[in-house]
């Protein structure tokens, strides 16, 4: 009798709540989630029956990561840095599909920080290559000879330490140490953006003083361009300045050689992959240079341009954006350099607001930028956003060099999320994926869906991302076309590779 009368009682709540709750209210509560998510970036994409089962497939991992995290969040991985969970990332079954996932492109990416720290180490059993190493420091150099740059330790072949070491492992162990940034140390993990620039660097010192030396270079530039096509991105906008590089005989090449040997490594690579599209080279300058600096850089950029149309893409300044010069310090020299070339600035590159460095993204949007690099702060700038939204501006949006460069530690707090939900013109890439042992792009889409983006953002989203990366690229339509077309078979492909896959099912 007690039981019938509580049954009574909570029959007699539901209806009272259904009738407190009109049709009306229900029905303009699911068209306002409707509109959020068409509005939401990939929200208008049909997917065709296939693509709905492959959806169905992700979707069912992706719900189980969200929801297993939002029960217990204090195993939430996305709210830790990036080295705490990188191990652990294989085991995630949204993670491998992903990676079977072809990407479209990358467009902000820099050179000597492309490949992977174990490809790095290799490259360091190269002969002739002298070490000035001890106390923390390291200096290296390819010569024929003992270096006549000053050491203050000794010079020696590297081969020659390693292998008088007594443990060639350990040696190794040590070495690499030098090549990323990845560490296990947590106080490391949790340094200031100040602190993390000045070991990034070091890192980046390092890793050019083995590439600077031509052979090292040739075999770094396809061995990188075989790292992200093995990541299944097909077309990639490379950053860099012009550099000398040195033979073993002492003779130094002039700058337009560098992008000779990229151009000349690439034709290599497309004969060997023939479905790998290219690359384009977007010219850097330092934002710490003076101006008249920047202006001899961007002649340069012209020259490049003139010489070599097809591989040039446009210049941008480059460094920490909180401590370098503000793009308006530059405003004569690139108001000239408009005239005749593209821009893809970084911009917003920082927490601060109000700042010199947050406000690059109002000069970014004047100079005619195609793209902004980082964007990181313009959730904070309405009116600028509006004015990225109105000129169709892409966001380079970068989010685990964002993690390690100490700008964001819970990925949920990342302003990617926002621009997700408002559509806007985003691509993903992954700025210096070898200084941190990630991924070219598979890590970045993978935190980017499952710790970013809502719950219910799905399969529309990644094609869509992969779309924007060949929309906003810098290619003719005739190569966003190949490049539509070499990507549209490879979806194909995936789709029906995750439907065979029963362990996925």
């Amino acid at each position: 009798m007690h039981g019938l009368i509580i049954s009574v009682l909570l029959c007699l709540i539901a209806l009272t709540s259904a009738s407190v709750i009109p049709n009306k209210y229900n029905a303009e509560r699911n068209e306002l989630l409707t509109q959020e998510d068409e509005l939401f970036l990939g929200g208008k994409l049909k997917l065709t029956e296939d693509e709905e089962n492959v959806n169905d497939i992700l979707m069912h991992w992706k719900r189980e990561e969200v929801d297993e995290s939002f029960a217990n969040p204090e195993n939430y991985n996305f709210s830790k840095h990036f080295f705490r969970y990188r191990n652990d990332v294989s085991k995630s079954k949204v993670y491998q599909i992903i990676k079977k996932m072809p990407k479209g492109a990358v467009l902000h990416v820099h050179a000597s920080m492309m490949l992977d720290t174990d490809s790095l180490l290799r490259l360091t059993y190269e002969d002739h290559l002298y070490a000035c190493y001890g106390d923390g420091h390291l200096q290296l150099r390819f010569a024929d000879t003992v270096p006549a740059q000053s050491c203050p330790f000794k010079w020696e072949l590297l081969s020659d330490l390693r292998n008088s070491s007594g443990d060639v492992e350990a040696f190794d162990a040590e070495l690499r140490k030098h090549l990323t940034l990845y560490t296990d140390d947590k106080k490391l993990q949790d340094s200031d953006i100040n602190d993390t620039w000045k070991r990034f660097e070091k890192v980046y010192d390092v890793v050019s003083a083995i590439i600077h030396y031509r052979p090292v270079r040739e075999k770094f530039i396809y061995e990188s361009l075989k790292y992200f096509y093995d990541d299944n991105v097909m077309y990639v906008e490379i950053r860099s300045g012009l550099h000398n590089l040195y033979e073993l005989d002492g003779t130094v090449h002039d700058r337009m050689y560098f992008a000779t040997l990229y151009e000349k490594v690439t034709n290599e690579f497309i004969r060997d992959y023939p479905d790998f599209v290219g690359i384009k080279f977007i010219l850097t300058s330092g934002r710490w240079k003076s101006p008249e600096m920047v202006r001899r850089t961007l002649e340069l950029a012209r020259k490049l341009k003139a010489e070599k149309p097809k591989f040039f893409a446009g210049f941008d300044l480059v460094g920490q954006e909180d401590l370098g010069r503000p793009l308006s310090d530059f405003l004569p020299v690139l108001m000239e350099a408009k005239k005749d070339m593209d821009f893809f600035f970084h911009g917003g590159e920082t927490n601060w607001f109000g700042t010199t460095t947050d406000e690059n993204l109002v000069d970014a949007v004047l100079l005619g930028s195609k793209r902004i690099g980082h964007a990181y702060a313009l959730i904070k700038h309405p009116v600028i956003l509006s004015a990225v939204k109105q000129r169709d501006i892409a966001l380079e949006v970068n989010v685990i060099s964002n993690v390690v460069l100490s700008l964001v530690r819970d990925v949920r707090n990342h302003p990617l999320a926002s621009y997700l939900a408002m559509g806007l013109p985003v691509v993903l890439s992954s700025d210096d994926p070898g200084a941190w042992e990630a991924d070219p792009l598979s890590h970045d889409f993978y935190v980017a869906f499952v710790g970013i983006a809502s719950r219910q953002g799905d399969l529309r989203m990644l094609k869509q991302l992969a779309f924007n990366s060949i929309i906003y690229s810098a290619l003719d339509d005739h190569g966003k076309n190949r490049l539509i077309s070499v990507f549209n078979k490879r979806w194909s492909e995936f789709v029906k590779y995750v439907l065979s896959q029963h362990s996925w099912a």
